[in-house]
């Protein structure tokens, strides 16, 4: 069976997307692949019980538990490792990851980024769009490198600014596709495993 470990700092909202979209079609029959575990560094995250009412195993890695990024991101591994991944998710995963994190799950790091990038890696991306007078705004799922936000581009979608749009309402507008993109392209990465 091919793992799936989902990283979340709040919400969980492509989490629960990934979930529905894993059973709806029926990846552990098709695919042979499961969402395995779901693990946050924050105590509070609504995301994990969600997981948990989906019947996920979940953990939590505080990072304010840890005097540093890499005794922090060594207990991480050792969560998420516990699982045995064929691919890492992070799905809103609020922390900047160590060179050697990145370099430990080559290849099987995946993230979504809330623009088109290459344009506006980073943080405030909607309000950036709007800033800069864009057309479009969107999300890309990436592969995840040592630079942040960087990485092979596996899929994209885009939706249109529109007049009056603040970061919130563009946010939630690209948050759509979002959660029909990322369980596709982990799917289409899935086949070729």
């Amino acid at each position: 069976m091919k793992n799936i470990v989902i990283l979340i700092s709040g919400s969980g909202s492509n989490m629960a997307a990934i979930v529905r979209a894993a059973g709806r079609q029926r990846w552990a029959e098709r695919l042979n692949a499961r969402v395995a575990a779901v693990i946050s560094n924050r105590p509070d995250a609504r995301g994990l019980q969600l997981a948990a009412n989906a019947g996920i195993a979940t953990a939590v890695v505080d990072h304010k538990s840890f005097a540093g990024r890499e005794p922090f991101e060594a207990a991480l591994m050792q969560a998420i490792d516990a699982h045995a991944p064929a691919l890492v998710a992070l799905a809103g995963f609020m922390r900047i990851l160590t060179p050697g994190f990145v370099a430990h799950y080559a290849g099987r790091l995946l993230n979504i980024h809330p623009s088109l990038l290459p344009a506006f890696a980073g943080l405030h991306t909607h309000q950036r769009a709007i800033d800069e007078g864009c057309k479009l705004a969107g999300a890309t799922v990436h592969r995840v490198t040592a630079e942040l936000d960087h990485g092979d581009i596996l899929a994209q979608a885009a939706v249109p600014v529109l007049p009056g749009d603040t970061a919130e309402t563009l946010a939630a507008r690209v948050l759509t596709q979002e959660h029909l993109i990322y369980p596709r392209a982990i799917a289409d990465l899935l086949r070729t495993l």
